[in-house]
């Protein structure tokens, strides 16, 4: 149960995806088995024909390969890739966008398109969509391994549920949605796909702070201050102003 903010008991309220609903919702999707394929070679050509078949050009690694520090990347089983660009829309159109990059996905690398020749499988996280600003096409994807065990750094989206009932908003209050996600490290098995926050109890003035959010126990929050508020119910004259972290 998430703490109480003293200047506003029995108001404030934040929830989790708790560990078994976590459970469940990867089971629902754990079909979503990525298909993939080696690609040998790079370049702007080469992507285009890719995207021309059908295909979106990819790439795995471990998430340590970003790091700053070159003593603490590593660079083994980076594989360059291709996936099916009919299988990422179906798992964009089923999961929602936002939580796509914030759940792991089963992945299969085979030999070749059609071929049940396995080189390789595993567990992944997608890191990044780049798509074309103009007509929202998918360029390319990353994605980093996710085994369990692994620790990874993973912005998590938050979503806020309950405004039909909240009381402040009832009296003509707006929700100003102070921070969209939240950074967590930790065991990639235990990081949620998304992390609710209910507003149903919250009043004129009432906010709730990222130290209100639980979740599970191993989950570090990497956010540098924990009593930042995430969501504030502001006066109706405040609410087409920008977010503000007050």
């Amino acid at each position: 149960m998430a703490q109480w903010w003293r200047s506003a008991v029995n108001h404030l309220r934040s929830t989790e995806v708790n560990h078994s609903s976590l459970s469940s919702l990867r089971r629902s999707h754990y079909y979503h088995t990525i298909q993939a394929i080696p690609r040998e070679s790079t370049g702007s050509k080469v992507a285009a024909r890719d995207r021309m078949q059908g295909r979106i050009p990819a790439v795995v690694f471990f998430q340590n390969l970003l790091e700053k520090n070159p003593e603490s990347r590593s660079s083994s089983r980076k594989h360059l890739l291709t996936v099916e660009k009919k299988q990422i829309k179906a798992v964009l159109n089923s999961i929602e966008a936002p939580f796509f990059c914030s759940t792991r996905f089963p992945i299969q690398i085979r030999a070749g398109s059609g071929s049940t020749h396995l080189l390789e499988s595993g567990t992944v996280l997608p890191i990044k969509i780049h798509r074309d600003e103009e007509s929202g096409n998918i360029l390319n994807l990353v994605f980093v391994w996710a085994e369990d065990g692994m620790d990874l750094k993973v912005d998590v989206p938050v979503v806020f549920k309950g405004e039909d009932d909240c009381p402040g908003l009832k009296k003509g209050g707006f929700l100003n949605k102070i921070r969209t996600s939240l950074r967590y490290l930790g065991p990639s098995e235990h990081i949620p796909s998304k992390v609710e926050v209910d507003i149903s109890n919250l009043d004129i003035e009432d906010r709730i702070f990222m130290r209100d959010i639980e979740v599970h126990p191993s989950l570090k929050l990497l956010n540098k201050n924990e009593n930042m508020p995430i969501c504030k119910i502001v006066p109706t004259s405040l609410g087409n102003q920008e977010p503000v972290a007050a």
